[in-house]
């Protein structure tokens, strides 16, 4: 479980998030909503322990998060791999760095995902960079999988059949994964939960099935009557 008790981040005076509580549970994938710079990345990095609250506590499993990796798997929207490295090295690198790493099912995601072994990441293209970071994200067998904007990049003709696939990829069973997205209508029918963050304060939180019977609702009408 994700927990954030009061939590509040200020990068020098501007506050990122503001008094911040939130409960997140395994079994479940959430989608992290709003707009430009409203706080959700930040709530990625303070999940994962690359950033600490600058008051209040976030835990992981009762944990306090401080670069758990073998509790967080986290694709961040920056590149950050070796460019001299073809994705069958990097692949085999990732399985030296992390004990969770499953070498066999991120073999199995780069082939669905088509991307060629022997290709040099430095000559991929931003779609299939985008790709690769979703093979070694989904790959890792951790309680939590932070996805921060894992379409962006991607060919639209090709965003339906991977959002599939993060279905197929995961086990929901042992595991939470919480994906912030502008791509709400592609990723929307594989969300349980949706949570609204505004100006760094958390302003909505829904069952997302409950929220289409009761109220008749897509994410962005529920985002665009609170937002108003």
């Amino acid at each position: 479980m994700i927990a954030f008790n009061q939590v509040t981040k200020k990068f020098m005076n501007k506050f990122a998030l503001r008094d911040v509580n939130l409960e997140l549970r395994i079994g479940k994938i959430i989608g992290l909503v709003g707009e430009n710079g409203s706080g959700k990345s930040t709530t990625l990095k303070l999940t994962a322990g690359l950033a600490q609250p600058s008051k209040g506590t976030v835990t992981i499993n009762g944990v306090k998060a401080n670069r758990l990796a073998n509790q967080v798997a986290y694709l961040s929207e920056l590149d950050v791999y070796y460019g001299f490295y073809n994705v069958g090295q990097t692949i085999d690198y990732y399985a030296t760095q992390f004990p969770d790493f499953n070498k066999e099912k991120a073999e199995e995601i780069r082939r669905f995902m088509n991307i060629d072994r022997d290709s040099k990441l430095k000559h991929l293209s931003k779609g299939n960079r985008g790709r690769l970071k979703i093979v070694l994200t989904l790959a890792r067998e951790v309680p939590i999988i932070l996805m921060d904007e894992p379409l962006s990049g991607l060919d639209p003709m090709v965003r339906e059949s991977i959002v599939k696939s993060l279905i197929s990829f995961i086990d929901l069973q042992r595991q939470l994964v919480l994906i912030t997205t502008h791509e709400i209508k592609e990723i929307e029918a594989i969300l349980d939960e949706v949570v609204l963050i505004k100006d760094g304060g958390i302003v909505g939180h829904r069952n997302v099935e409950q929220l289409r019977i009761e109220e008749n609702m897509g994410i962005v009408e529920w985002m665009t009557k609170i937002y108003q």
